[in-house]
């Protein structure tokens, strides 16, 4: 569906916006303290979409009470994973974002679906095809180029800011993976929210290190412009992440993501003014080659 695959790119381009735009505010806002307010934000946009029955209930009872019923081993499991993804993956992205570009952040965390995909086939959920073995072998190629020009001054500096969005990356990746049977067993929209309430109020709890209560409403205006473009494209680009899951298949909707360094790499040139070097583009073509490649389906699989 044409739509489908619109909202899939629509996501690529809006995960490589938000990267740039954290970028632009993570020297105001600390790391915790953003991811707080980004899912906070997110939230209140996903919310009008959520009051939809759970679990097994039939669609003509229209009844919460079925939340009641939900198993506690699952409500814990579910805001743990939420925890995992909306809160960890994001505060250690944003604590990446002060150390390194937005373009090289997008790059490394660009590896989040084939993380997916290599621990999906660890575990027997995915088989280990050659075009994924590949592919994830071309992502990391480009990787490894893109830090090439850091590789060549050993002196530049630790690697604080590539190892925790390598990090986030795996937490999303192991996040994602271990999602799958409560998004089999409940609505999927109900468990997003459920899980990035969880997210919000642990990082609210947390952030209190970072003073919160008292930065938040002294942040300038044009930070909280920044800052509101982050939280609302989330919730929106999460939306329409799932409605492209929904009418189309992962792997066509995956390989989109390949748009989220691309995007970074432009925005980070045109509004922090970060260089676009042989490096980079090579290791953006790198990357886009082995996401393509390892999320192609057969040519017999995609026939009806």
């Amino acid at each position: 569906m044409r739509l489908a695959l619109l909202a899939a790119a629509a996501t690529g381009v809006q995960v490589g916006a938000a990267i740039v735009a954290s970028r632009m505010v993570v020297a105001d806002v600390p790391p915790l303290t953003l991811a707080m307010l980004r899912y906070g934000i997110g939230f209140l946009c996903l919310l009008p979409f959520v009051f939809k029955p759970w679990g097994s209930v039939s669609m003509e009872a229209k009844t919460w009470s079925a939340v009641t019923r939900l198993p506690g081993a699952d409500v814990l499991a579910m805001a743990a994973l939420g925890l995992g993804q909306f809160a960890i993956l994001i505060a250690l992205l944003n604590f990446g974002l002060q150390h390194i570009g937005a373009a090289q952040a997008a790059l490394i965390f660009s590896l989040f679906p084939l993380l997916t995909l290599l621990l999906s086939a660890v575990l027997g959920r995915e088989p280990i095809s050659t075009r994924l073995l590949l592919g994830v072998l071309l992502s990391i190629a480009g990787v490894a180029l893109s830090m090439a020009p850091k590789l060549s001054h050993v002196s530049s500096g630790l690697w604080w800011g590539e190892l925790a969005v390598l990090a986030s990356a795996c937490v999303g990746a192991i996040c994602s993976v271990f999602y799958r049977p409560y998004l089999q067993r409940y609505p999927t929209l109900n468990v997003s929210a459920f899980a990035m309430l969880a997210s919000v109020l642990f990082l609210a709890a947390l952030a209190l290190q970072e003073d919160w209560p008292a930065r938040v409403p002294n942040l300038l205006a044009q930070t909280w412009a920044v800052v509101t473009f982050i939280g609302a494209s989330s919730g929106i680009g999460y939306f329409l992440w799932l409605y492209a899951l929904k009418h189309e298949s992962p792997t066509r909707v995956t390989v989109f993501l390949a748009l989220n360094p691309l995007t970074a790499a432009l925005l980070g040139a045109l509004l922090l003014h970060e260089m676009l070097d042989g490096w980079l583009m090579g290791a953006i073509a790198l990357i886009g080659a082995g996401l393509w490649l390892a999320t192609r389906l057969p040519a017999d699989a995609e026939r009806p």
